[in-house]
């Protein structure tokens, strides 16, 4: 049986749709990779005896860099998947080794991904870092404090305004476009899975996501007028454990900036630090000295919502 590793071309569309359909279920990725202009140079595929088994997807997207923010071209690598009797055949390996010259040509100073099987990234260049990330039992405040409601789809402007400017110097963290906004944000927050929660001031919000396991929340992202205003984020951090409890969540645990710690109580009775290792990096023409440097900053964030 020929095997063929190959960029994607518009014939290929339906199969990919039913591949990450089948691998990757109710995930976003089909919707989210249709909206990039030049999808198929940037898509990889494999195929046996002309059935696509396997492919994966790279997007430049612009993510700001340690020490003042300033954006750097990185290739953020999602969708690879292989369908279940195709695995174990090296598809992905290869179709890596074409991806990683093809980021390169396409002026990337780096690539980014997110898994949870490292070792098959590992052979081709990635390497994992630790992110900060905390779990523990939800406090339980008497009552929802004031001055804090959900969100709707006009707070958008001003929640767009808040994350630009809470992340401006932020490394890591990505330079969301109106397009992100519309299109990339609601799909990976879905009213179904996720709350946001905005302070009637507009002060600061924060993302509460509901679907990580049994009585588990997490909080995805925050943001914040002033950095230093601990009232407002303790009043936001209260809002979500209420409103965690009452969906009937008893644990949760949160993504944020170690810098956001101390408030942490106002939504963990207690909490033990369970550092995530699911981000990868590979340096194209940036240095891996420069990479760690960002990935490890102390205010470094990859907030949920800029997944791919």
């Amino acid at each position: 049986m020929s095997t063929t590793h190959r960029p994607a071309a518009e014939a290929d569309e339906p199969a990919l749709r039913a591949l990450w359909a089948e691998v990757f279920g109710p995930a976003p990725v089909a919707a989210l990779w249709e909206r990039d202009e030049d999808r198929h140079a940037r898509t990889l595929v494999t195929t046996e005896g002309g059935r696509l088994v396997a492919a994966l997807h790279f997007e430049p997207r612009p993510v700001r860099t340690a020490p003042e923010g300033a954006p750097a071209r990185v290739a953020c690598l999602g969708g690879v998947a292989t369908l279940p009797g195709a695995r174990g055949r090296g598809h992905v390996r290869r179709m890596l080794g074409l991806a990683v010259a093809r980021m390169a040509d396409d002026g990337c100073a780096w690539s980014l991904l997110f898994t949870g099987t490292p070792r098959v990234y590992e052979g081709a260049g990635w390497t994992t870092y630790k992110a900060p990330a905390r779990e523990g039992p939800l406090a339980a405040p008497p009552r929802a404090p004031g001055g804090v409601r959900v969100a709707t789809a006009a707070d958008l402007p001003a929640l767009a305004r808040l994350r630009t400017a809470y992340d401006a110097t932020r490394p890591l963290t990505t330079v969301r476009t109106p397009a992100d906004w519309h299109h990339r944000v609601p799909a990976w927050y879905p009213p179904a899975t996720t709350t946001t929660l905005v302070t009637s001031d507009g002060t600061g919000y924060l993302t509460l996501r509901h679907h990580t396991g049994p009585g588990t929340a997490t909080l995805e992202e925050a943001a914040l007028a002033d950095p230093a205003d601990t009232p407002t984020l303790t009043r936001l951090l209260t809002a979500a454990a209420h409103h965690a409890r009452l969906t009937g969540h008893h644990h949760a645990r949160t993504h944020l900036p170690r810098a956001l710690t101390p408030a942490l109580p106002a939504f963990l009775a207690t909490s033990r630090a369970v550092p995530r290792r699911t981000g990868m990096t590979r340096p194209l023409t940036a240095t891996p000295e420069e990479i760690r440097a960002t990935v490890t900053a102390r205010g470094a964030a990859h907030w949920y919502g800029d997944s791919f």
